[in-house]
């Protein structure tokens, strides 16, 4: 039996793995000169930057992989906690270190507001009780049809998932900076702490039982270690193999036509590209009723993201390996991102500093950086081609003024991607960075289906299928469409 994967993201090369495991001759078709999708890595000037992915949580995810091929991890790529998780740095200067240390995290809270600690606690055991439902039990659990969802309606009731995220930690905790503290994760898998449902707030406990991890060599380490077992099983990956057709005959698939025209026959085929991406530009759409152009079209997108990669010739041993930078707004912000779709003159940041963690990342004495503002999708009239380098200045600022004195002085090298390459680098609908927006009437059933309702043979892994985005939902994403081919 032949497999044909369209795209080498984590998610494709997850299901590789399990389809060789399964028996299945499998070729992996890249469009790019490597693989790993938003995991690719740009190595310039010396300096080797991670594109996408910078977060290991449920690190046992990628342990699973190499175990189900009578492998260890560690004889591919080195895996490693990170402390502290995060440091979070407010408008006022004020900083709060997230840590997975119980103790560290209750000095924490009570630093910042006395009053909140005993709500705290109360809203991480209400985050446990979302993760065994939302993750242990139904995270990798396939939902393909209306009822799947109403059976359990009962459970999200219960656990309050018809509120958002920012709602349900509102109810625990007084102090506005904590409430952002708590809340900012759905931003992580592209979705608004206003809107996203409470299912989400399950990433606060599923990073305390798992941490937070970095790979020896970065991301694209692991992206090598899962390639390197792929072809130690058998596998194939073809790069710059860009597929422009999906074949249907009779109702099934049959297999694909890649941009140097050649036709691949296939069995089965699994895409890990952009799922609206893939259905509108793959597929005819007389073949797929129940995924047209129409529906497509009226789904909500994710924001976009707006990073700069950049390497200086000083390091900074002050910073965190991960910083997030709060603006002075956070719901305005969320609402100029989410809703008005406009590119407002403040902003928060994430800024990844591998070389905390790495300094091969660097030239000896150099840091590594990479740092990304949300921004508005292209359904807006944002021209970035005139707003790119203005807007990198105000994110220079923005940097130099809190956490990077005199990054320009010390600046060696630079590259920026914006939410037109998301477009046309990636082939991502719009430019969203997550493809569709994590809210209740996009999760679970109502988001793309692992399996293809209309077309035999035809799967689909990563970030636009259940569970969603991160590497988490990408990695379990596989694991739900693995359970639906035999």
């Amino acid at each position: 039996m032949r497999a044909v994967v369209i795209g080498s993201g984590f998610g494709g090369l997850a299901i590789a793995v399990r389809l060789l495991r399964k028996g299945y001759h499998v070729v992996v078709l890249e469009k790019r000169d490597r693989p790993g999708g938003r995991a690719y890595v740009f190595e310039q000037d010396g300096f080797v930057f991670d594109a996408g992915p910078t977060i290991i949580t449920a690190p046992f995810l990628i342990d699973e992989l190499f175990e189900m091929a009578g492998r260890r991890t560690r004889d591919y790529v080195e895996i490693f906690p990170v402390d502290p998780f995060y440091r979070i740095r407010f408008d006022d200067g004020e900083a709060f270190d997230y840590s997975g240390d119980p103790e560290r995290m209750r000095a924490e809270v009570a630093r910042v507001c006395p009053a909140d600690v005993s709500g705290y606690e109360t809203f991480l055991e209400k985050s446990r009780e979302i993760f065994e439902k939302g993750f242990v039990e139904l995270g990798h659990v396939p939902f393909l049809d209306p009822w799947s969802m109403v059976r359990i309606l009962p459970d999200l009731v219960r656990l309050e998932c018809y509120r958002s995220v920012l709602g349900l930690v509102r109810k625990y905790l007084t102090s506005e900076k904590l409430r952002q503290v708590f809340s900012f994760h759905p931003l992580l898998v592209g979705g608004d702490p206003r809107h996203a449902p409470a299912i989400y707030a399950l990433i606060c406990f599923l990073e305390r039982r798992f941490g937070v991890h970095f790979a020896r060599g970065g991301m694209g380490a692991v992206v090598r270690g899962l390639t390197r077992l792929i072809e130690d099983l058998g596998g194939e990956i073809r790069l710059a193999s860009p597929v422009t057709r999906i074949h249907v005959e009779n109702g099934r698939v049959s297999g694909v036509r890649t941009a140097a025209g050649e036709d691949l026959a296939a069995d089965l085929v699994v895409s890990n590209g952009d799922l609206s991406w893939t259905y509108q530009h793959l597929i005819e759409p007389r073949h797929r009723p129940h995924n047209s152009d129409r529906r497509l079209r009226r789904m909500r997108y994710s924001m976009s993201l707006f990073l700069i990669y950049f390497g200086t010739r000083r390091v900074y041993p002050e910073l965190a390996h991960h910083t997030i930078v709060l603006g002075p707004r956070y719901e305005g912000l969320l609402d100029d991102i989410f809703t008005r779709k406009r590119l407002a003159a403040d902003m928060s940041l994430y800024l990844h500093a591998p070389t905390r963690s790495d300094p091969s990342l660097a030239p000896a004495g150099h840091e590594a950086f990479y740092v990304l503002s949300p921004v508005p999708n292209l359904a807006t009239s944002i021209d970035w081609q005139r707003e790119k380098e203005r807007y990198r200045d105000a994110i220079y600022d923005r940097l130099e003024s809190t956490c990077v004195p005199e990054l320009r002085r010390h600046l060696v090298t630079e590259r920026l991607f914006t939410p037109d390459d998301f477009r046309d680098v990636l082939w991502s609908h719009l430019g969203a960075a997550f493809s569709f927006e994590p809210i209740l009437t996009q999760s679970a059933y109502f988001r793309g289906h692992n399996r293809c309702p209309d077309i035999g043979g035809l799967y689909f892994v990563g970030a636009g299928t259940h569970p969603g985005a991160g590497l988490p939902g990408v990695l379990s994403s596989a694991r739900t469409t693995d359970s639906l081919i035999p």
